[in-house]
């Protein structure tokens, strides 16, 4: 598959995009391995069953992970280094539950010595009853 992402000459202030993905077990899961963590959180139903969540909860930096997907394909072929990313989290993400991330590009950065240019970014995350999961700040380099 091949996209036409937004080049920095292509993106104004105030431009948005959004993406939308269903987590599964299969990430929770995944997640333990991916990163080692093990945390009964993450890895165990009968521990959760006692906690505030009552289920296994999915990895903050999965979510975060999450939200940077769309960033990759809406400036597909486009970014050059994705340079900051910062993210707060406000809610549990469990199974099935269904993350709407939505990008506000915030600012833009001309670096004309370099031929490209910086996109500040503002994303919300929220889950299939619009309640915000994670808010974060990213900047990405791209070419002009």
């Amino acid at each position: 598959m091949v996209f036409d992402g937004k080049s920095f000459s292509d993106i104004t202030i105030g431009d948005t995009f959004k993406s939308r993905l269903t987590i599964t077990d299969s990430h929770i899961t995944q997640g333990c391995g991916l990163f080692g963590d093990f945390n009964p959180l993450h890895s165990d139903d009968e521990f959760c069953k006692g906690t505030r969540f009552g289920e296994r909860i999915l990895h903050g930096p999965l979510t975060s992970a999450a939200m940077t997907a769309p960033i990759g394909m809406y400036f597909y072929g486009t970014a050059v280094a994705y340079l900051e990313h910062n993210c707060s989290f406000h809610a549990p993400v469990k199974a099935g539950d269904t993350l709407l991330t939505q990008w506000l590009i915030s600012n833009k950065i001309a670096k004309q010595k370099i031929d490209s240019g910086i996109a500040e970014l503002e994303g919300v995350c929220t889950n299939q009853h619009d309640v915000v999961v994670a808010k974060a700040t990213g900047k990405i380099l791209l070419k002009m």
